[in-house]
């Protein structure tokens, strides 16, 4: 199984960079949503766009298969990753700013895939995460009588690229997602915690 990586990002709301080379505790970012799929079990394929040069060196350096998108846009870049590798499989799609994801979220999200029975899933944590921070989500949806946000990690049926897939929406208690870097701010919550562990 195959897990796509969007890690094309430019960054230009921290202004530090490639987004996904961005280091916490010293380590990059990309490294830990990279490192948990492999522990899962999970092939990492990093999709990466014209805008993160060093983002691939990293990728290629560190063993990790890439593909070189438009930088389109996430959905965009995702479906035409999934046409040119020829998945007809589900895959996993995640962000590559949410450093504090564990082998064991991963594992949780395809039990909860498998046993739904849909063609697609979405993750989702409750909004109160991101407000107890001080962040403002901007997009949040009612999910199971909770204010949820998209945490960035969905499954798709590769066989059914580019159509409307019946989707299952799973609300996970999990603080760790609820930490995705865009600002300062969110880097000092994301060492917070990964230095807790």
């Amino acid at each position: 199984m195959l897990a796509l990586i969007v890690a094309g990002g430019r960054g230009t709301r921290l202004n530090m960079g490639e987004k996904p080379l961005l280091r916490i505790c010293d380590r990059p970012m990309i490294a830990y949503i990279t490192d948990a799929f492999l522990a899962a079990g999970i092939e990492p394929v990093a999709v990466l766009s014209p805008y993160v040069p060093q983002t691939g060196n990293w990728c290629r350096a560190n063993g990790i298969t890439t593909f070189q998108a438009e930088g389109a846009g996430y959905v965009e870049d995702i479906t035409a990753c999934i046409a040119m590798l020829d998945i007809t499989e589900p895959v996993f799609t995640s962000v590559s700013d949410i450093p504090c994801l564990t082998p064991e979220i991963i594992s949780a999200v395809w039990d909860t895939y498998l046993a739904a029975g849909t063609d697609a899933c979405s993750v989702w944590v409750p909004a109160a995460f991101c407000r107890m921070r001080g962040a403002d989500p901007a997009y949040v949806q009612r999910i199971d009588e909770t204010d949820a946000v998209p945490c960035g990690i969905n499954i798709l049926n590769g066989a059914k690229n580019g159509e409307e897939q019946q989707e299952t929406t799973i609300l996970m208690d999990s603080r760790r997602l609820a930490v995705n870097v865009n600002a300062p701010a969110d880097i000092a919550a994301a060492q917070q915690i990964l230095l807790s562990r």
